[in-house]
Parts: C-alpha cells; structure tokens; sequence
C-alpha cells in the first residue's frame, strides 16, 4: 500500500519540480517508509532518485511513497524498472496471487532480483501487456511508462479498492492516489461539480463512476485502464477490462454452492493473510467480520498472534459488544476496543474532512478511524476487514424490498405475501417502507411521484435551494425500476458499482492510511463475487428474510452459531441523533457561519429550521444533518468554487 503520482507535460517545457515534490508531500502518511521519483525528457536516459532534483529537464515525472509489506528490503523500492530498460512502474496496493504468478513467470524465462510483488506485476505487464490484469488477484491502482512505445499506462482494479484520480490543466494532465494531491497543482481549479453535489446532499451518493465531487477532477472508474501516449498526452484512451456478467445462472445446489462458497471464501482469506509484517482485523461482530477472523484463526492456529479491533457504541441499543465478545473469546484474539464521544469527533472533524478529500454521510467514518488509530499504536500495518460483503450477500435492510419485487415480477404472489409477513417482522423494517419501495422498483419513472408523495419525499427538499439546481440542470434521484426478473440481482449489483461500495471503499482508503496502515477486503475477488452473482437469489435472501443465507451456511462449523443466527443488523452504527443534540453549539456555529451563507445551492435559513424542529422531536432524524455540515466544513477546507 503506497501512494503514486505523477504529471506528463503537453508542451517541451520542464516539470516544475516544486509541484512534483508538493504532490509527493501531501501523500506522505500513504508511504512514510520511503520514496522515489522518476524524470524522463524522451530523448535522455531514464532518471531515478530519491532527489528530484536529478529530474530536470523531464517532461514526464512519476513519484511513489512507499508503505513497505512485503519485501522490506531496498529491492521493493520503487518506482522499479525491467532489465531492459523499457518498463517502468509506480504500484499502490497488494497483488495476492503474486506467487502464482512468478512460477508462470520463472517457467517462461524470467528471473526475479526481490520478493515483491511489484516485480512480479511489471514482469507479468511485460509479458502479457493488458492481458495481464485478469490475472491478477488483489488490489492495486498503478501507472507503467513504456519507453519504446512512448506510453504512460494507467490501471485500477476490479472493484475499485485502490483509488486514482486524474486531471488536465493547460500546462498537461496528472494523476495521483488522492485528490489532495492533485490540489497543490496551481492550474488545477476547484469549481464544483453540480450534479454530484446534488447527489451528496439529497442521499449522500459519492465516488462512482469517472467523476467526483470537483467538476475538473476525474477518478479512473473501477476494472478500467488508461492510455496515454506521449506524443499526443490530451487525448487518452479509456477502456474497461472487467466486468461482473449479472445474467449467468448456476445449476447447482444448496449443497453444492454452500461447499464452494466456503473454498472460495477459506482461499481468499488464506492469500490475503500474505504479508512480512503483523495482521490484524477489523471486528464489528456481524457475520462478515466474524467470519473473517475466525476464518483466520482457522487457517492459522495457534501460531498466529491474532489482534481485533472493534468499536463500541455508547447506546446499549446500538452496541454489538456481546457478540464481538463472543468471537474474541471464541477466536483467541488480543482484544482492542475504542468507544469515541461526540466531543472528540468535533476535535478531529475538520482533519477527517481533510484526509477524506470529499464529504462523508454519517460519523460511522469516525469510528472506523478511530479503529485504524488504534490498530496503529498496537503497531498493526495490515488489517483485514469485511467490506464488500453486505453488497455482494444482500446485508442491508433495503435489500428486502428488491427481493419482494423479484417475487412479484415473477408473479409468485404466493411466495411474496408469505416473504413479506416474514421480512416485516425482522428488526429495523417497516411495513409500509417495504412495500412502497418494492414498488418503486416495479413501477416506471412516470408514476414514481405519487410514491414520492406518499412518502412525503421530493426530489429537490425544500433545504436545497431549487433554482440553482434547475438552472444547472440536474437530474434528480428518483427510484430506478428494474425490467429483469430478478431486481435484487441487478440491486445489488448497483450497489457494488454505484450506490454503496464505492464511497464505503473510499472511507476505508483515507482513514486506513491516515495511520499508514494497509486495509484488505477478502471478499472482493472476481471469482468470490462471480461465483455469488450466479446462485439463484434465494440462495442470497431466503424465503424468510434471513439475508446471507448462503454464507451463513457455508459458515457453520467455523463461526459460531451464536453470530451466525443472528437476525438483526447494526455494524459500525454510531449514536448520530444523541451526539447531535450534544454538539447542537458546534452544528448550530456551521450553519452560521460565512461559508454556510455563500453556498448558493443550500437554503440555510430552511436547514437551521429543521435542525430545530430534529431537536425537539418534531421532525424525523437522518443522515440529511451530517452532510449539511459535512459539505459546509469541506467547501471551506477546500476552498470549493460554487458560482459559474
């Protein structure tokens, strides 16, 4: 896990190095153990060093911050070279299969100076180009210089665990790990993107896609590779590499899926425990995170020192401390546990604002960086955790209603009144909620509004301001109906692309390496989340609401039973309407202040009512509070541009 960057020039003009090295600065915690840069002019010799200085003259630069997992040693230092001298490689994340592939590669000829797994990928580049990222079984966002072909290629992963951002300015385009450092380029400008704001402040919706939050600044969307050549730097090419097929079906049984999905799942947990240096795991004491460390312990034994970490809620109705009990005492583990207040969310909010790069929905980031501070002074630099697994296994409540809608598309009414008395009596669901959005998965866009109006819900709230979203012509949110017959199929599938996993990835990324630490996701690999797509959907939700059936199942024997029945769902689930009324001063300072007035897109006054009306229990709390100030406090960190 590193940080990369870098910065190719449309014009036969040098870099400036001073922006080079004001880019490499501000990704400092994502590689604090070392650092390299790379200049090449295009008609001299290829310059390395750890002084950038040596790059003058360049009109291509490349840094990397080092973060050091495996292979320790200086031979992992980057940006690292082919023998020949053509290839050149700047590589943030882990590839898990790295072993694997070095014996194809060694059969074919090649020898390998390191142990690393940079040198495995940009030998595996070398031999097989673009072909070379199916085969890849990991996490990894990286930029490759071809000097023969006089090319700079860029790559991000399946699912988009590794971030990468890009941007063009008149003087050239440059890409790096975060969006912060893309920032410290003076040409680059930070007017907002219209649309995205819309999507943040109405649900919360970030990081999918191509763009962001800044209008001018773009990420590398997930399963995507970039081209650019060097002659002609202003118009690269982007292709997709990778996508999950939704329409295959499996003929198989319970039986049968229940055994492969463990294999699966055992083999990827045992790839992503590679690593020189110690490894913990994040535990919330759901079935995902559970089943990752016991999972763990299971493959190990006794010999791994196994360290968890687990935030504790305050409210006894939110705390799933028995049951991360349970798992410890089960698993063996070395307990860590951490229950933030309100008051130090206020003292680290404006630097979480910061690392984060764009606004966050709700302060359950907050606990998972306190989680990662943690796991950092118990001198942990790699966790494992369970992202991934509520998209891919249907683990969110909402995921009920898409099951009820696939039963009624397939006109089995039997079958979806009997799931609909059983779902409804499940924790955190409501009758009336289950039904209208299952409809709203039915129904055409033309008569969404009355469901809107039943649910007393516009699209553009009457805290936002209405005409300046209509006069930058948004497209308001509106539930998506689903022509296939099976809509918690395709749901969930947007939730992995679009609607969930890519903000919930992003979060993951910043707060980890905010405390130089490498976050893992075992259950994000093509053939896990393949394998998953393709079981029938009651194989995912069963008959009775029971979410995760499959996994559950699959689980037995491993997790104990205790966390595998559990039927209600919580995860890293933070206190947010009492901590409000807590911080009331704080909020209400935010929504006084400048910044606040010159945000043409809030109506403030509107927003300051609310808030009151949340207070004395006259309006319904939601995460809607959170982004108002959220959005508030990174305009003004980021010094956002919000007129034309």
């Amino acid at each position: 896990m590193c940080g990369i960057g870098g910065i190719v020039s449309f014009h036969t003009s040098e870099i400036n190095l001073q922006i080079l090295t004001g880019m490499s600065a501000s990704l400092k915690l994502r590689g604090p153990d070392d650092l390299g840069f790379l200049g090449w002019s295009g008609k001299t010799p290829v310059q390395i060093s750890r002084n950038p200085e040596v790059l003058r003259g360049s009109r291509i630069c490349l840094f990397h911050r080092r973060l050091s997992i495996l292979d320790l040693t200086s031979a992992g230092w980057q940006p690292m070279a082919t023998p020949n001298g053509r290839y050149y490689i700047v590589f943030n994340g882990e590839i898990y299969n790295y072993l694997e592939l070095q014996t194809q590669l060694q059969a074919l000829g090649y020898k390998f100076q390191s142990h690393s797994d940079t040198e495995v990928l940009l030998a595996a580049y070398a031999q097989w180009g673009v072909k070379a990222l199916t085969q890849l079984v990991g996490m990894f966002a990286f930029a490759i210089l071809d000097t023969w072909e006089n090319t700079l290629f860029l790559a991000r992963d399946f699912f988009g665990i590794k971030p990468l951002y890009y941007t063009y300015w008149q003087d050239g385009i440059a890409f790096a790990s975060e969006i912060k450092a893309l920032l410290q380029i003076p040409g680059v400008n930070r007017d907002v993107n219209h649309q995205r704001l819309y999507d943040y402040l109405y649900s919360g919706l970030t990081d999918y896609g191509g763009e962001t939050l800044f209008a001018n600044i773009k990420q590398l969307p997930s399963s995507h590779f970039l081209k650019i050549s060097l002659d002609k730097p202003q118009h690269p090419e982007i292709s997709c590499y990778w996508q999950l097929d939704i329409n295959q079906n499996l003929d198989i049984t319970l039986t049968e899926a229940k055994a492969h999905l463990r294999h699966l799942f055992l083999e990827n947990i045992q790839l992503h425990l590679r690593s020189d240096v110690p490894i913990g795991a994040a535990l919330s004491g759901g079935i995902d995170s559970s089943a990752i460390v016991m999972a763990m312990r299971h493959l190990q034994g006794e010999k791994l020192q196994l360290h968890t970490f687990s935030y504790i809620a305050s409210d006894p109705n939110l705390s799933e401390e028995q049951w991360i009990d349970t798992v410890t005492g089960a698993g063996a583990t070395v307990v860590h546990k951490v229950q933030p207040s309100p008051e130090e969310l206020v003292t680290d909010l404006n630097k979480l604002i910061e690392l984060q790069d764009e606004p966050f929905g709700s302060t359950s980031i907050y606990a998972q960086y306190r989680l990662f501070q943690m796991a950092k002074a118990a001198n942990i630099k790699v966790m494992l955790d369970g992202q991934g697994a509520d998209e891919l296994l249907g683990g969110y409540r909402p995921y009920l209603a898409a099951r009820l809608a696939s039963l009624l598309r397939q006109g089995q009414w039997g079958s979806a009144n009997q799931f609909l008395q059983k779902a409804t009596k499940l924790s955190n669901t409501n009758h009336q909620k289950l039904i209208l959005r299952a409809l709203g998965l039915l129904l055409p866009s033309s008569l969404q509004a009355s469901i809107r109006q039943l649910i007393k819900k516009d699209v553009i709230p009457n805290w936002l301001s209405r005409d300046w979203f209509i006069k930058h012509e948004l497209i308001p949110k509106t539930y998506q109906s689903k022509q296939c017959p099976e809509i918690l199929r395709a749901e969930l599938h947007q939730a992995l692309i679009k609607s969930s996993l890519p903000m919930l990835l992003r979060y993951e990324d910043r707060n980890s390496m905010a405390h130089s630490i490498e976050s893992r996701v075992p259950f994000l690999t093509p053939a896990l989340v393949n394998f998953v797509f393709a079981l029938p959907e009651e194989f995912i939700i069963a008959n009775d609401g029971t979410s995760k059936a499959i996994f559950r199942q699959a689980m037995r024997g491993i997790v104990p039973d205790t966390i595998l029945d559990r039927k209600d769902k919580i995860g890293f689930a933070t206190p947010e309407k009492h901590w409000l009324k807590i911080l009331r001063p704080w909020v209400d300072d935010v929504l006084n202040s400048e910044m606040a007035t010159q945000i043409p897109a809030l109506n403030v006054q509107q927003m300051k009512e609310e808030f009151q009306k949340v207070l004395e229990g006259n309006s319904n709390f939601d995460f809607r509070i959170w982004r108002w100030v959220n959005l508030i406090r990174w305009a003004e960190s980021f010094s956002v541009n919000f007129e034309d």
